[in-house]
């Protein structure tokens, strides 16, 4: 039986650091100041984040939305590349809240470690403040845990929580979506954040390497290509045309996210070959081997955002859509159904090439 050391222990010998946790909060103080909104009180650091609410709102009603960014994480830990991974983490909570009109207001993350090191989560925490700058929300604090012994050496786990507001009277809803509404998607800009498991297992299937080159950039880049973030064009569009219904395409494609904010008895009409899936996609789909209805229940497979208009405002949502820099596309429209579940139904195929 080995002798029990009469030494003091420290907190730092048991694995905890926290002077690396003071120098990353100062390290990180300018990247929350560059989102700062003048409805934020205090500094980074206190035990508690305020907020004032923006003025302008008569019943201002706030969104909450959390997420993270799944196995995508895997992809920036094991490349080595932090600095974009925090931007997916603000799109797949911010583009949540856009879905019922909400303006994204502020942000606080979550950064979970076995042993803290400073440069890659500095890295990591860089990207969620160009998120929230993309976004137009503040960052306004969050948590950094160095939890040893839960947590695999150079492994972190990541953790958003955003809060935004909409006035009542604008809540979008989808209910008031009809038959003849037309579809129109947002591109996105490649797998976004969801289905990197599946991701995983066709590299391995394949015997792909990461690293190897792909449209003049590497196929780890390609997959570390961060969410798109849609606040400015939708925030443009609501000053616009009325909007009936949105849908994030995130996990579960457009077959399981479009119908979340359909009416009861309606189908949407989904035109497959009215987009052109980028080439990250039709990678894995044609080197997976992957069913077509598999594909659009895991990927966005090039459509990162659905909204439904009125026939009669679709051709100004389009326009001003474009004028903010959106690829968009009329994909389809919402028909009656007998059945009482909202669904959706394909038409064509989705345009893959061998690759």
């Amino acid at each position: 039986m080995s002798e029990v050391s009469d030494k003091p222990l420290s907190y730092k010998q048991a694995g905890v650091d926290i002077a690396a946790g003071n120098r990353l909060v100062e390290r990180i103080k300018p990247f929350a100041k560059s989102t700062t909104r003048k409805e934020v009180l205090g500094n980074l650091g206190g035990f508690g984040a305020l907020c004032a609410l923006p003025s302008g709102y008569q019943e201002p009603i706030l969104v909450a939305g959390t997420d993270g960014v799944g196995t995508k994480l895997k992809f920036a830990i094991d490349s080595g590349q932090h600095k974009t991974i925090g931007i997916d983490l603000v799109a797949m909570c911010v583009n949540d809240l856009l879905v019922c009109g909400a303006e994204p207001l502020f942000f606080l993350d979550y950064y979970g470690t076995g042993k803290l090191d400073v440069d890659v989560a500095s890295d990591v925490i860089e990207g969620i403040a160009s998120g929230c700058r993309q976004a137009g929300c503040a960052l306004i604090g969050g948590e950094t845990a160095e939890l040893p012994g839960l947590y695999q050496p150079g492994d972190y786990d990541l953790a958003g929580f955003c809060v935004g507001v909409v006035e009542k009277s604008k809540i979008i809803t989808g209910e008031s979506i009809e038959p003849g509404d037309q579809l129109i998607g947002l591109a996105s800009n490649g797998v976004h954040s969801n289905g990197y498991s599946l991701v995983r297992a066709i590299l391995e299937r394949a015997k792909l390497d990461p690293n190897q080159a792909f449209n003049e950039t590497t196929l780890n880049d390609a997959l570390l290509t961060p969410t798109r973030i849609y606040v400015d064009s939708i925030k443009a569009l609501q000053q616009t045309v009325p909007i009936k219904g949105m849908a994030h395409i995130t996990g579960g494609g457009l077959t399981e996210n479009l119908p979340r904010v359909m009416p009861e008895s309606t189908c949407a009409h989904i035109q497959l070959d009215s987009w052109q899936v980028p080439a990250i996609l039709q990678l894995l789909a044609t080197q997976g081997k992957i069913d077509e209805l598999e594909l659009l229940k895991t990927f966005n497979m090039g459509i990162g955002m659905v909204l439904a208009v009125a026939p009669a405002d679709l051709n100004a949502a389009m326009a001003c859509l474009q004028v903010h820099g959106e690829q968009c596309v009329h994909i389809g429209e919402i028909k009656a159904s007998d059945q009482r579940t909202p669904s959706v139904e394909y038409h064509q195929h989705l345009q893959l090439e061998a690759m």
